[in-house]
């Protein structure tokens, strides 16, 4: 069987020139990739963890510790780094394997918005522990079933001891889990002031969809940045916030039961293309089609105000002849606006984005449906500059928060932690559970999984066992990121969560199984009376995220590159 695990002799006999690896030697340079990857994230992780200074080409900075936001810039900050700091590592993600990691931390950042620097370092100790399997002659779909066992009884055994329903959320329960994901982030020192900001903007967009769901839209949230002051200072307005203003001062500020058209079009002069040339005789008849190219714009803005409009929101420009229309109309014009914003308050007003206004008969006309209802559009100064804000959106709640900071890089950090933050509301929100965190997830569930593993008596049990272990990563982690005694926190932890699995129903040892780290004072604790809690659906999304990474590595055993097409030198005589 040893031979199935030997370098193939013909690795090298690739014809054209190719590259080829197998068995072992590939399975090694995976690992390789995939902890060298993890390494850089794995300082940053906890309440306590470390930011990174990353440098793109262009010199741009980032400050982070958010894993997602790390690893997507990680393959473009190598030449800056390279260029200012000499001595630094070469961190550009060229190797497959560490582009998957880098493609599962994105995918956790969708779906749950936190988790993403622990799915990382979960899935890179699973694969360094498969690997040493396989090297001890244990083949590799044995791991990978192993592995798939023990990952459905830990969701199973999570779902249904270690979580909390909670069919009525407290208020409580929600600034604690806004809390328990800010703790980590640039903001987690002014935590009791985002978390009652990051949970009113979220109850504020609540809204039922077709199926009588509940939803909670991060994207109705809209997020804007301001230069000045100091963090605390900042706001959340109900309604959505635009960046911009009116686009002439003679326009009204303020409009009650706003009808808005939300368009891409350009509202201005008309002009010919061009290469288009027009030849003319008669200087009147040149006069007569500058005044047409006037007119065609104007019979679109008459065309759109008598549907109804009273706000015009557009992605291109507006000039002063159209600008005197909409004055004469008392219609609101703003221009310029970003087309992510007009997308996503087309979808909060029930408007639709305008790109022509061409119909089927090859004329031009404005429909009514297409036109979005707010119960006011006004134009406010806050802080110290003016914004437009769209209040009362009739089909999808908003709301918007202004953040304040004192330069660019601490706003783009607070935008990304606010970003995790609604999104572990939303999810808690939307899926009424939650679990203590601080590491009392992963110990309860590395001693399920070895308990469970001696019970079985197949080859699968080594990897049941190693998964159990792989667990542990996250507690040791958070500890050695907190300079405490890791070896000593974690022997102690799993005596606690021991103990809570061998009590019968009616012990009280029953609720030691909440019970984790205490990073500050270097203890154990009841992290739920505590109030450190995340959503038990954020644990489930890593687990398995976590898992299908490293099995589509771990089925990796060859390795082939073709190199890339000679360019042929042109012969003199070739036409």
């Amino acid at each position: 069987m040893a031979s199935i695990f030997a370098k193939d002799p013909r690795s090298t006999l690739m014809l054209g020139g190719g590259e080829r690896s197998s068995g072992a030697e590939v399975r090694d340079a995976n690992v390789q990739a995939v902890m060298g990857v993890a390494n850089v994230i794995r300082s940053s992780l906890g309440p306590v963890g470390l930011d990174k200074l990353l440098i793109d080409d262009s010199g741009d900075m980032t400050i982070s510790n958010d894993g997602a936001t790390i690893l997507s810039l990680l393959d473009v900050s190598v030449g800056a780094c390279t260029r200012h700091c000499p001595d630094f590592l070469d961190f550009e993600i060229v190797h497959p394997a560490g582009k998957i990691l880098q493609q599962l931390a994105r995918q956790q950042d969708e779906e749950v918005g936190d988790g993403t620097t622990s799915v990382v370092i979960l899935a890179a100790e699973l694969l360094r522990r498969a690997n040493d399997l396989i090297r001890n002659k244990i083949h590799p779909t044995s791991v990978i079933t192993g592995y798939r066992v023990a990952c459905r009884l830990a969701v199973k055994h999570l779902n249904e001891v270690l979580s909390v329903k909670i069919d009525n959320l407290s208020r409580e329960a929600l600034l604690n889990v806004a809390k328990t994901s800010m703790s980590s982030k640039i903001i987690g020192s002014d935590d009791d002031f985002f978390a009652n900001m990051a949970v009113d903007a979220m109850l504020a967009v609540k809204n039922v969809n077709s199926r009588g769901e509940l939803k909670y839209p991060v994207k109705a949230v809209n997020i804007l940045k301001a230069h000045g002051r100091s963090a605390t200072e900042s706001l959340l307005v109900k309604g959505y916030a635009l960046n911009c203003t009116v686009a002439s001062q003679a326009m009204l500020k303020r409009i009650s039961n706003a009808k808005i058209a939300c368009l891409e079009i350009d509202l201005r002069k008309q002009r010919m293309n061009l290469g288009v040339h027009i030849t003319v005789n008669d200087p009147d008849e040149l006069e007569a089609i500058r005044k047409r190219e006037a007119d065609l714009v104007l019979e679109r803005i008459d065309k759109i105000l008598k549907a109804g409009v009273n706000v015009v929101l557009t992605t291109k420009g507006i000039d002063d002849l159209c600008l005197k229309a909409f004055v004469e109309a008392g219609a609101m014009a703003v221009r310029r606006c970003k087309k992510e914003d007009l997308r996503r308050i087309a979808k909060a007003t029930g408007a639709r984005l305008i790109s022509t206004l061409a119909n089927m008969e090859g004329d031009e006309s404005f429909e009514t449906s297409a036109i979005g209802y707010a119960d006011e559009v006004v134009q406010e100064r806050i802080g110290d500059d003016e914004c437009i804000l769209i209040k009362g959106t009739k089909a999808v709640s908003s709301s918007s928060i202004i953040l304040r900071g004192a330069n660019d890089y601490m706003l783009d950090e607070m935008e990304r932690s606010l970003h995790d933050c609604l999104s572990v509301i939303k999810r808690t929100l939307e899926s009424g559970s939650v679990v203590a965190g601080g590491g009392a997830v992963e110990t309860a569930l590395s001693i399920y999984l070895e308990n469970f593993a001696t019970s079985l008596g197949s080859r699968e049990q080594l990897a049941i066992a190693e998964f159990a272990n792989a667990l542990l990563i996250i507690p040791k982690t958070l500890a050695v990121n907190a300079a405490k005694d890791a070896t000593d926190l974690v022997a102690k932890l799993r005596a606690y969560h021991n103990a809570s699995q061998a009590a019968g129903p009616d012990d009280p040892k029953k609720a030691l199984k909440n019970y984790g780290l205490d990073l500050m004072e270097g203890k154990i604790r009841d992290n739920l009376k505590a109030g450190v809690l995340e959503p038990s659906m954020s644990k489930v999304r890593a687990l398995k995220s976590a898992l299908e990474a490293c099995t589509s590595i771990i089925r990796i055993d060859d390795f082939i590159k073709v190199p890339p097409e000679q360019q042929r030198e042109a012969e003199p005589h070739d036409h």
